[in-house]
Formats: structure tokens, sequence, C-alpha cells
């Protein structure tokens, strides 16, 4: 069948019309996919890693429990151009107790260089019981070339925590989440 141009430029500019439509609704689509996502994980408990605020309170009638003595075993990974470790390998805390230990990372490029840690429990029952109230892995950090950090994570373990864990591993990988960055 062959179309007259005026019949061809109708058609070439509905045609076009349609494309521009499905293009705007796929970008509409993809762009609500991030709050939608972070919506169904909050839901389901998936990849949570912090309140909504960042922070966890501490409850109020919180009692240390004086009678166990919990180790926390520390490890970090780095994946990306640094070093990252804790400061200490171990600390002994009381269920309830407040602590704080300390990793280091050292950015080992001459660029900037944006990162995020993700942490991760042993054994998996410890996980819930692990309140963090201060963590550098509630937000990304820029390294600037060559800059050494060190990062606190302020904790406690709940009580509630099974009396057959007496042994939990905070574990850290750092890892790069973007290319360069333009340093300041």
């Amino acid at each position: 069948m062959s179309y007259s141009p005026k019949e061809r430029l109708r058609l070439n500019r509905s045609t076009f019309g349609k494309l521009v439509v499905v293009a705007v609704a796929m970008f509409g689509f993809g762009y609500a996919l991030v709050p939608v996502y972070r919506q169904m994980c909050e839901v389901l408990g998936i990849n949570v890693l912090t309140q909504q605020d960042g922070t966890v309170e501490r409850p109020e009638n919180t009692q240390v429990d004086k009678s166990r003595l919990i180790t926390v075993e520390l490890d970090g990974n780095a994946q990306g151009p640094w070093r990252f470790r804790p400061t200490t390998r171990s600390i002994q805390v009381h269920p309830g107790e407040l602590a704080t230990v300390v990793y280091e990372v050292v950015n080992t490029q001459a660029r900037a260089v944006k990162a995020q840690a993700i942490p991760s429990y042993a054994p998996q029952s410890a996980t819930p019981h692990f309140k963090k109230v201060e963590c550098f892995c509630f937000r990304e950090q820029l390294m600037k070339p060559n800059e050494a950090r060190q990062m606190p994570v302020v904790f406690f373990i709940d009580p509630k925590l099974p009396k057959e864990v007496k042994n939990i591993t905070l574990s850290y990988t750092f890892f790069e989440i973007s290319g360069a960055v333009a340093a300041n």
C-alpha cells in the first residue's frame, strides 16, 4: 500500500507522538521505582540499615545485665581504593551497656571517592539485638584524596539477646559507590 506524502507525514507525526508518550511513561516508571523499592524494603524489613531518622533511641527502662558478658569481634573488609580496619579486634560488653568502637579508613588514591559501609552480623540471630546509636554506615562517606579518618560506632546489645549467644561478630564491607568524584 502506498501513502501520499501528506498521509505519510501525518502517520509519522502520530507515531512520533506515541513514542514520546511511551518514553515519558517509561521515564516516569523508572523514576517512581526508587521510592516504591524503598517503601517495599521498609515494609518487608529487607535491607534496612537504620531507622527512619538514622538513629536508634535507647529505651528508657533498659538495665545493664551485669550477669552476662558478650564478646563482640570486629572485622573490616575493603572493596576499593583504601585500607579499612577496626582499631581493636574485639571488646566485651554487658547487654544494655553503651559501647563505642572505632574503624579506621585511609583513601590510598590521589582522587576523591564516595563510599558506603554495609554491616553484617554473625550469628544472624544477633542481628535484631545489635542496636547502633551512631554509625558511619548510616550515610555515604566522601573521602578526599589520601585522607585518613577514624569513624566511631556507638551501640548497645539488647538484653533480650538469646542466652546461648556469647559472641557476636560485627563486620563491615566498605565499598566505592560511584566513580571519580571532583576534589574540593
